[in-house]
């Protein structure tokens, strides 16, 4: 049964966040439905997803969320050997609003269920309600039975940041410094938080797009570096 841990950070307790290219265990996606921000009923965006789990699963076991409106319909375009569970959310974002896996040295893992808020809140967040989506981190972790650290006064997006699993992040100030994200702590507090939750020594900050990079592209060069 996994239960939440309190008290302690994964740090503290030995834990880091793995690089994305070390290995793993299985992806975890959402299925898309709703339509304001998928054109067309999410017709072309489900069929985009079900292209992607289906190349996925050629290499390692993947499982698709769906709502209970939309469990028949993935159920039925998935392959039989992609696993489907039924579980409400906001939207298909999982890699913003699913947990982040940690991992010791003696192959243990853990996960990080940051406070999840659309990207902003009723400041500059994409849609509102989010609290299904806030929910997604402790159901997946209920489902695999992982223990995790819930961070209750600390929002993040798994998708705004990076690590090469030696210590060092990538973020950028877009995210981690908008109003509608932690906007009562300090860039310092923010970097400690990071590095007490994902075990880092090091935080790098990339500029907004005033740089005319997308973040992508720095992050290839830095992965390759």
């Amino acid at each position: 049964m996994a239960k939440r841990i309190e008290g302690t950070t994964p740090k503290q307790d030995g834990f880091r966040m793995p690089a994305e290219f070390e290995e793993q265990t299985q992806i975890w996606m959402l299925w898309p439905e709703r339509p304001d921000n998928w054109r067309n009923g999410a017709k072309p965006a489900q069929k985009a997803f079900v292209n992607v789990a289906t190349a996925i699963r050629e290499f390692e076991p993947i499982t698709v969320c769906a709502s209970p409106a939309q469990y028949q319909n993935a159920r039925a375009q998935l392959p039989k050997n992609i696993r489907v569970v039924e579980m409400t959310s906001n939207d298909s974002w999982i890699r913003d609003c699913g947990p982040t896996f940690v991992i010791n040295d003696k192959g243990d893992i853990r996960a990080c269920d940051w406070t999840f808020n659309a990207w902003g809140g009723l400041v500059d967040g994409l849609y509102f309600p989010w609290d299904q989506d806030d929910l997604v981190a402790q159901k997946v972790c209920e489902i695999e039975g992982v223990d995790s650290y819930r961070t209750d006064d600390f929002i993040l997006e798994g998708g705004s940041i990076s690590v090469d699993g030696e210590g060092t992040l990538l973020t950028t100030e877009m995210c981690l410094l908008s109003e509608g994200r932690n906007s009562d702590m300090t860039k310092e507090e923010i970097e400690a938080k990071l590095k007490e939750y994902l075990n880092l020594e090091k935080v790098i900050w990339v500029k907004d797009e005033s740089t005319h990079m997308r973040r992508t592209d720095i992050l290839t060069t830095w992965l390759a570096s």
